[in-house]
């Protein structure tokens, strides 16, 4: 028994380790396709992509994770719109090409009762690869965003064994874990739709979830589906309205990302 318990941790540790290599294969494919310019090489500042570390300037800081720290995980098949939602919601913007994603983390600073509350949202990979970060994923997480494209039915398929780990791994009423299923693209065309607003309502009725369709690209419905998330969560209050201009400036000097 303890011989399979071993072997079982090992190919735990093989799997997360490949996770990271594969991470790191392709953000270095990333910055030789696309170099920043000479200009800019002394002084480039970057968001952190790794939970607790930031880079600011040319040096990495790395930081404690703080109790007020929210973890979000986003799941959902490759090509979705994960990273496009997380990116219109952190930074107001939209990237037209596709880049696929291993696992990036943002962290976003909100107003939280009336004191500083960090988001960290876990970009997740679209692929089946790597099931260990997938279940470490889910065990650190606080609250949970499965996404699929509207455009897409095999994609909403998809999120059905996430949602049953996420159940497995959490060991409590699923109804009182923080969970939004989102149908994003909803902008596309009614003709290259394959899952209607009310097939989509009813599947997060019963998997006893929050529902919204969004659109990354028109910004339609992101900052609702983090303040409906946030509002599953019974024991916080929480604002999405922007800190104090001192207080950004004082989380700046802490290399915290605005």
């Amino acid at each position: 028994m303890h011989g399979v318990t071993h072997r079982a941790d090992v190919l735990f540790r093989v799997d997360v380790l490949a996770g990271h290599c594969a991470r790191f294969s392709l953000e270095k494919k990333k910055k030789k396709k696309n170099p920043p310019p000479k200009s800019e090489e002394k002084n480039q500042t970057t968001t952190s992509r790794t939970p607790g570390v930031y880079t600011a300037g040319t040096a990495d800081v790395r930081m404690p994770e703080q109790s007020n720290d929210y973890r979000v995980v986003v799941f959902g098949a490759g090509g979705v719109g994960k990273s496009s939602l997380v990116l219109r919601f952190v930074k107001g913007s939209f990237r037209e090409s596709y880049i696929p994603t291993i696992e990036d983390t943002y962290r976003q600073v909100i107003s939280c009762d009336k004191n500083i509350c960090t988001l960290q949202i876990t970009d997740t990979t679209g692929s089946h690869q790597f099931p260990a970060m997938q279940r470490l994923s889910i065990s650190k997480g606080h609250a949970f965003i499965l996404v699929y494209s509207v455009c897409s039915r095999q994609s909403l398929e998809e999120l059905r064994p996430i949602w049953a780990v996420i159940r497995e791994l959490k060991g409590q009423d699923i109804s009182q874990i923080p969970i939004m299923l989102v149908g994003n693209k909803c902008d596309e065309s009614p003709s290259v739709r394959e899952v209607s607003m009310s097939e989509g309502a009813a599947e997060a009725a019963n998997w006893g979830c929050g529902f919204l369709e969004t659109s990354a690209k028109t910004n339609h419905n992101v900052d609702a589906l983090f303040r409906d998330l946030l509002t599953l969560e019974k024991n916080r209050s929480v604002s999405l309205q922007p800190v104090q201009s001192n207080n950004a400036i004082r989380l700046k000097e802490k290399c915290a990302i605005m």
